[in-house]
């Protein structure tokens, strides 16, 4: 038997999503920061990299961080827009449709006389 996997979830960052909102609402970012405690957090909580939803040591390390490989992904990643849930939906076919679906001009013509073969085959019944 080989070693089981397990997800990472010491080191777990913030998802990009809510990343991109800290980006665009400074209250969100607020909100996050202000969850936790000053005290509790690396170097008081004075350093803080919003892209990467890291707290830091020091100023220094912080610099050192926005330098590297793994800050500079992080900040491609979110150039892109994310995916919104419309847009989910939407790929999965759950969208809206607000328009009449034309049906085939044959099934049209066929429903029809398939009626119309019924009703004849109840007239010749009756009689």
């Amino acid at each position: 038997m080989g070693a089981v996997r397990r997800s990472k979830t010491k080191r777990r960052t913030r998802d990009l999503d809510l990343v991109h909102a800290d980006l665009r609402s400074s209250k969100h970012l607020g909100q996050h920061k202000d969850a936790k405690e000053p005290e509790d957090l690396p170097g008081l909580g004075q350093w803080y990299c919003v892209e990467c939803a890291k707290w830091f040591e020091g100023e220094h390390s912080l610099i050192q961080h926005r330098r590297g490989k793994n800050h500079k992904r992080r900040v491609r990643l979110l150039r892109e827009e994310p995916y919104t849930q419309k847009e989910a939906e939407a790929a999965v076919g759950l969208g809206t449709d607000n328009g009449r679906r034309a049906r085939p001009a044959g099934a049209a013509g066929r429903a029809d006389e398939g009626a119309t073969n019924t009703d004849n085959q109840m007239e010749v019944a009756n009689s």
